[in-house]
């Protein structure tokens, strides 16, 4: 039996069920409507313009009065030192032809760069990875930071060519021998920058890992390593530098093919303007090496690696 519906109500009945409920008007279909395609980005030319005139154009105006200045000075019959147009017509095949190969010792800066940058990646690159390692125990450890740092303190202060009789004495090849000195003298800021790092974690970070139960390695890697991570490329930044330093200091000593050798090569055959060429490219080297420790530090912090 079907109940009548309430004044105002429409019942609709399906078999012995009735629905009452307000009446109500049947709505339209909803329309699609399709998105605005999304603007395009364009290039915008006077950003780069701009700058383009605050990193460029400063150090090339000053460049250029620097060499300006070098010319008039060295330019008498009488200067010990050669002028920027004699070295482009003396060494000008080292500076347009850098990868010329014309035997076993006589090749260009470029091979011999390449050369040096392997040692120094071997090095620093084991230098990195243990500094990190000891770093992080001294900085989590209070005993082991009081036992290491005044050891590392006052190793840290060696000279690095001081380390070379005892490698080559222990090695009895130059090749390890300049690896060794890359590795013992880049090692030390990448210890000290770590350790800071490390005691440097928010407590708050300590105490989510105690609540989330993260056993030791889980906590070095999802904890200690993210948190000490501008620090820690700080000090690769610093040791990156004093590898490439210590490497063409170890090359004068040990011979071979590397970009330090060929400088005191170049002295002994009074090739000034080889070695002007030679130390231009050992600082272009150097400065892109800084460059890339930085490029990769900002992209694994998101910008905030210590500077």
């Amino acid at each position: 039996m079907s109940l009548p519906a309430a004044k105002g109500d429409v019942a609709v009945t399906k078999g012995d069920v009735v629905i009452a409920g307000q009446f109500k008007t049947r709505a339209a279909p909803a329309a699609v409507v399709p998105l605005a395609p999304a603007p395009r980005k364009r290039i915008d030319f006077g950003a780069i313009a701009t700058a383009v005139g605050q990193n460029v154009i400063p150090p090339v105006v000053v460049l250029a009065i620097l060499l300006g200045i070098w010319q008039v000075a060295f330019s008498g019959p009488d200067s010990s030192l050669p002028p920027p147009s004699e070295v482009w017509a003396q060494s000008r095949d080292l500076i347009v032809n850098p990868f010329f190969e014309f035997g076993s010792q006589d090749i260009g800066l470029g091979w011999r760069v390449i050369v040096s940058l392997e040692r120094v990646a071997y090095g620093f690159g084991l230098a990195a990875v243990l500094g990190v390692l000891i770093g992080a125990l001294i900085g989590q450890s209070v005993w082991a930071m009081r036992g290491l740092d005044p050891i590392f303190q006052v190793l840290r202060t060696v000279p690095p060519l001081a380390w070379l009789p005892l490698s080559l004495a222990a090695f009895l090849d130059s090749r390890p021998s300049a690896i060794f000195v890359i590795f013992i003298t880049s090692i030390w800021p990448v210890i000290i920058n770590t350790a800071v790092g490390i005691r440097n974690i928010p407590q708050d970070y300590r105490n989510v890992a105690k609540v989330l139960r993260l056993n030791q390695v889980e906590f070095f890697f999802k904890i200690m390593i993210p948190a000490a991570a501008p620090y820690i490329f700080s000090g690769l930044r610093i040791g990156v530098g004093l590898s490439w330093l210590a490497i063409v200091a170890a090359e004068m000593l040990t011979g071979g093919v590397g970009i330090g050798f060929f400088i005191w090569d170049a002295w002994n055959s009074s090739r000034l303007t080889d070695i002007i060429v030679a130390l231009v490219y050992i600082g272009l080297v150097g400065f892109m090496l800084d460059k890339l420790v930085s490029f990769v530090g900002r992209t694994v912090t998101r910008g905030a690696a210590v500077n």
